[in-house]
C-alpha cells in the first residue's frame, strides 16, 4: 500500500474531519464544504460567488448548498431591511451538523374550523 505525505509550510487549512467522513454527504457538497471552510468570513458566500472559485454552475452549487442545508451543516437566514423588504441571506456554516437545532422547529398546520350557525 502506497504512503502519501504532504508537507504542510504555508497556506493550509484546518478542520474537522467530520464531513469528510460523513457517508450521507455527496463528494461535491462535501468538497463545497471543505472549500467553504477554507474562505475568510468576509468572503462573498453567494451562489455567484463561490461558482465564480468554483469549475461548478451556479446551479451545481445551488443543489450542494441544499444538501448542506438538509444535512445541517449550513443554516440559510433571509435578512430584511428597516422597511421589512428582503435584503440579503445569511449563511452560517458548521464544522458538524446541527440537526438538534433544525428538528426543534416543528410545523404547525393550523386549520380554520368554520363556523355553524344555528337558528
Amino acid at each position: 500500500m502506497a504512503v502519501f505525505r504532504v508537507e504542510k509550510t504555508k497556506n493550509y487549512t484546518v478542520m474537522s474531519n467530520y464531513h469528510l467522513r460523513d457517508p450521507t454527504l455527496s463528494c461535491k457538497a462535501c468538497g463545497l464544504l471543505s472549500k467553504m471552510l477554507s474562505l475568510p468570513e468576509n468572503w462573498d458566500y453567494t451562489t455567484r460567488g463561490l461558482a465564480a472559485i468554483c469549475k461548478d454552475g451556479v446551479g451545481s452549487i445551488g443543489s450542494a448548498l441544499k444538501e448542506l442545508e438538509t444535512a445541517g451543516y449550513l443554516v440559510r437566514r433571509q435578512l430584511r431591511d428597516d422597511y421589512g423588504r428582503m435584503g440579503s441571506i445569511e449563511y452560517t456554516i458548521y464544522e458538524t451538523p446541527q440537526l438538534a437545532k433544525q428538528q426543534s422547529f416543528h410545523r404547525i398546520r393550523v386549520y380554520r374550523i368554520p363556523k355553524i350557525r344555528i337558528r
